[in-house]
């Protein structure tokens, strides 16, 4: 399998078929860890050492800053120091344990993203408490659920989401018997608290409580659970991710190899945009990452149209995102470039052109266009602060255009990851300058090793030409199991692999291609099975849709499918076509519809689908698949049983149009 130039090395040989059990292919790993996987860093046992350790070596350097708000009006980004950082943290730890709080308890943290959250963090940390996130986008139901499960009894919650959390008494009120607001309460606040018997303050009422008292910081394992993740999922209830001091130690370790391997390795002076939800691994794991370094962290104002303007200020030199943010990006460019005029146009274009043929030859891209860079795509780079040097989007797929669009145009390294919760996030992650990798998550990071289990009833085989099959992980980054539910830890863990239900392909050069979900697989009546995954990634190619859930069950023959239109290609297509009216009437008339199904059933062609694959009627919906209508998971997966609820009757109709005779 291993090629010239390939970025991974075999560790074993794949087995073939026994005792019922699939056949599994080659066991690899990344050639960075040849030797073997990158040594501990010395002293670093906890996430606590993370944090510590950088205290020591860089106690002056910023650590975390928000933007001064004067006079109604965002200012300039204000900075506490590691040191000032940590001083603060020893009071809030105090503070925690004064309240009972014993090592091994939990501790809620809710709320968007600032210091406060990483400073509870970092107590929590401290004296050996779980932190358990409490997720922003689940709604009460699961925020109750999440206090409930994990037995929270202390939860640190942002000002604007205590009357949230009041929803979930009383239930909750059973575990849960100290609030303490990132900022103020009011009197109305204490009161409804009281009436349950909670103790609940504010953030400068809280430091108070812990002073003149000193609790030793208990000696913390490696093995020691440091977090509990709740993953949405996309059924039933939310499932508690134990992550170890380890697996987030190991991890660092593997990424800061990773990037020294490529010349990208952190330092002190990167500046990091803290705007992905900490609830997530993903970007936990970074933050970790940031603050090993001794790096910056700059907190966004929480909202996503103000987004580009805290990146203008902050000026990041390493920007994380989820795909829906960089198509954000993509389609604001493209709006950008198409009303700059023709010559302009014309003129990006040509650069365009030119710089990604010098790309596709092998130049980086900082030697591929110097003069492009300075004269057509520097405005991009500066609206991205200026100062980027790596995009790295993960917790979906990103699409092949969007990733391609903008290595060329972003002036920096576009990278794409792959990982799960119970990873540890960062599983695989593609390589800077590697054209090859487009469309691919990259190799996997160099302390995992990575096998591919056959699927045979979807025709994935492993131990073929081209290998194909159930992405398998092994490693300590993995988690210690799921909270409570031994049951559906053994599902997923056998013989110390985690089976992540992600079906991938390797490429030659040693990257992974994830092509299918090992779930997402119905039969339909004349029993032909349908990977629809795999025909949703190749339909989403097309450029007039924004997104598509494709649909079909063992009752019918046929596959529908509901799609999001783009709305700039709609509305050129109806102006071109003397088609009239707004977006969402453009959307119910049936010219539209015909159109799309069209470009659909053209990609089907070019991708040569079987018959049943090509899709027979579709429903264009004006507004995109949200969290607010519980379609998606936060990471953005779809939500397949919710999308059937929720369009059932546009379902039926689309079936009874096509079974109709004569139809």
């Amino acid at each position: 399998m291993a090629e010239k130039g390939s970025y991974i090395i075999e560790v074993e040989g794949g087995k073939p078929a026994c005792d019922g059990k699939p056949s599994i292919g080659p066991v690899y790993r990344s050639s960075f860890a040849k030797d073997g996987f990158p040594a501990p860093i010395p002293g670093l046992e906890s996430c606590w050492d993370i944090f510590r350790m950088a205290v020591e070596k860089y106690p002056n350097n910023h650590m975390l800053g928000r933007r001064e708000i004067v006079n109604g009006k965002a200012g300039k980004y204000v900075w506490q120091t590691y040191k000032e950082v940590y001083d603060i943290v020893l009071k809030v730890g105090n503070s925690i344990r004064s309240c009972g709080v014993e090592e091994g308890g939990k501790c809620g943290i809710y709320g968007a993203n600032c210091a406060e959250w990483i400073m509870s963090m970092e107590a929590c940390n401290a004296h050996g408490l779980y932190c358990v996130p409490l997720y922003d986008t689940l709604g009460a139901g699961a925020v109750e659920f999440i206090i409930c499960h994990a037995e929270v009894s202390i939860a640190f919650v942002e000002e604007k989401k205590i009357n949230e959390l009041f929803k979930t008494f009383p239930n909750a009120t059973k575990y849960l018997k100290t609030i303490v607001s990132f900022g103020k309460v009011t009197p109305e606040q204490k009161e409804e608290a009281e009436k349950y018997g909670l103790a609940i303050y504010s953030w400068e009422e809280f430091l108070q409580l812990g002073e003149n008292k000193q609790f030793d910081l208990p000696v913390k394992k490696k093995s020691d659970i440091c977090t509990i993740m709740y993953t949405s999922g996309t059924t039933g209830d939310p499932k508690g991710v134990l992550i170890s001091n380890d697996s987030i130690v190991t991890l660092t370790a593997g990424v800061k190899c990773l990037l020294e391997s490529v010349n990208e390795e952190l330092t002190a002076k990167d500046v990091y945009l803290s705007y992905l939800p900490l609830a997530h691994i993903f970007d936990r794991v970074i933050e970790e990452l940031f603050i090993l370094h001794g790096a910056s962290i700059g907190f966004w104002r929480g909202d996503v149209k103000l987004l580009v303007e805290d990146i203008g200020e902050l000026k990041p030199t390493i920007f994380c995102a989820v795909p829906r943010v960089l198509d954000r990006i993509y389609s604001g460019l493209l709006q950008k470039i198409s009303g700059g005029g023709l010559l302009k146009k014309k003129l990006f274009d040509v650069a365009y052109s030119y710089k990604f043929f010098n790309m596709r030859k092998g130049q980086t891209h900082g030697e591929a266009s110097p003069i492009c860079d300075k004269i057509v795509f520097n405005k991009v780079k500066q609206g991205l602060g200026g100062n980027v040097r790596l995009i790295l989007s993960g917790a979906a797929p990103l699409s092949a255009h969007v990733e391609e669009f903008l290595r060329v145009v972003a002036c920096c390294h576009v990278l794409q990851g792959y990982g799960l919760t119970e990873s540890c996030a960062g599983t695989f992650v593609s390589l800077p300058n590697e054209l090859s990798m487009l469309g691919t998550v990259g190799p996997p990071v160099p302390n995992v090793d990575i096998c591919l289990e056959s699927v045979p009833e979807m025709g994935y085989d492993a131990l073929a030409s081209t290998p194909r099959g159930e992405i398998c992980i092994r490693g300590n980054t993995l988690f210690s199991g799921y909270y409570k539910r031994e049951d559906l830890t053994n599902e997923v863990m056998v013989d110390g692999w985690f089976h992540t239900g992600d079906i991938g392909e390797w490429q030659p050069n040693g990257s992974m291609k994830i092509i299918d979900r090992k779930k997402n697989i119905f039969k339909l009546s004349q029993g032909e099975y349908v990977a629809v995954e795999n025909l949703e990634n190749i339909y989403g190619v097309v450029s007039e849709i924004d997104s598509i859930w494709v649909y079909g069950n063992s009752f019918e023959s046929y596959l529908v499918a509901v799609a999001n239109p783009n709305k700039q290609a709609l509305e050129r297509w109806a102006a071109e076509n003397d088609v009239t009216g707004d977006f969402e009437s453009l959307c119910q008339n049936p010219k539209a519809k015909e159109f799309i199904l069209g470009q659909l059933s053209k990609i089907g062609k070019e991708k040569k689908l079987k018959g049943f694959e090509f899709i027979k009627a579709v429903h264009l919906d004006p507004v995109p698949f949200d969290m607010e209508r519980d379609l998606l998971t936060p990471t953005y997966k779809k939500k397949r049983p919710q999308l059937l609820k929720y369009y059932q009757g546009v379902i039926d109709n689309m079936y009874k149009s096509i079974n109709k005779p004569n139809a």
